[in-house]
């Protein structure tokens, strides 16, 4: 909030409701990246199952595992005795997911994991080899490429080598199609933006007026990626006790999310800078992409 251009961790939208508003969003007509992938998980999981035979599947952002479902029927439909780790930051939320899946799947043993896995990734040692990883709906593109890395560094160094990695990544398309997709007509992207003030007012007593904010979100074509902000309708003090007081004039933004495209050579290139490599490419219509990939094999010297 001190910087020039003021910006806010986009992690901080989930809380319970944050999740309940973005499981909302994936649900939109205009919110294309949802039904693509799960159609992509659809029709190339249960090949990708039977090559690997994974007794572990690790979500990292599972939300209400809608598509680790998908997965864990192509699992069971070779082994029964699986495993499911759903890591993610809302604790809450995730145990809601755990007890649905335990009802759902009585002999499924779930461990939920709360974990901010921006910062850091520790499996249970418990679980079974190989392990699937899943980081699904384009959530790496949260992050610069730096960022996303460096997150991708700490899968890869959680992670043995028979254990492969299923990545998301929402494609470079016609701009029409990808600023639609975050400002729904429905409102409820902004919704969801305005959240992250809500949780800071809660978490940090701030005192930000969600009424004096408006949503925005457009694309950046030299970024090649989608950036959500947070407009201020007129001049304004915020108090953050933790932080300081921080004036906000009429007009000026705070950044709360970007969401970047890729395209193959984008993603190829992230993966192996985080020490894995590409098994499989499958894109969707130049909609979105899922990549299967590997820890890379040790340099020899």
């Amino acid at each position: 909030m001190s910087r020039p251009h003021k910006q806010l961790p986009s992690k901080l939208f989930y809380d319970e409701r944050g999740s309940e508003l973005f499981e909302a969003i994936t649900r939109l007509p205009e919110y294309y990246l949802t039904r693509a992938e799960q159609a992509l998980l659809r029709e190339h999981v249960p090949r990708w199952v039977a090559m690997q035979r994974p007794r572990t599947l690790v979500e990292l952002g599972a939300g209400n595992a809608i598509k680790a479902r998908i997965i864990l029927d192509a699992m069971r439909a070779h082994d029964a005795d699986v495993t499911y780790v759903p890591v993610d930051i809302s604790a809450d939320f995730l145990e809601r997911t755990a007890a649905a899946l335990r009802r759902q799947y009585p002999d499924l043993e779930v461990v939920p994991v709360v974990s901010d896995f921006t910062r850091t990734l520790t499996l249970p040692p418990s679980i079974e080899h190989p392990a699937l990883l899943t980081f699904l709906g384009s959530t790496i593109g949260n992050f610069t490429m730096r960022e996303a890395v460096d997150l991708l560094r700490r899968v890869r160094a959680a992670i043995q080598p028979g254990d492969r990695l299923i990545l998301g990544t929402d494609l470079r398309k016609d701009v029409r199609t990808l600023e639609a997709a975050y400002n729904d007509s429905q409102g409820v992207t902004a919704a969801f933006n305005l959240n992250v003030l809500r949780v800071i007012n809660r978490a940090f007593a701030a005192n930000f007026d969600l009424d004096s904010f408006r949503h925005h979100a457009c694309y950046n074509r030299v970024e090649n990626r989608i950036e959500m902000y947070l407009v201020s309708t007129r001049n304004q003090t915020v108090n953050i006790p933790c932080a300081g007081v921080f004036e906000i004039a009429e007009g000026e933004s705070i950044r709360t999310e970007i969401s970047s495209k890729y395209d193959r050579q984008s993603v190829t290139q992230m993966l192996a800078a985080a020490g894995l490599r590409i098994l499989e490419w499958q894109p969707d219509e130049g909609l979105f992409a899922l990549s299967l990939s590997a820890p890379s094999e040790p340099t020899r010297t």
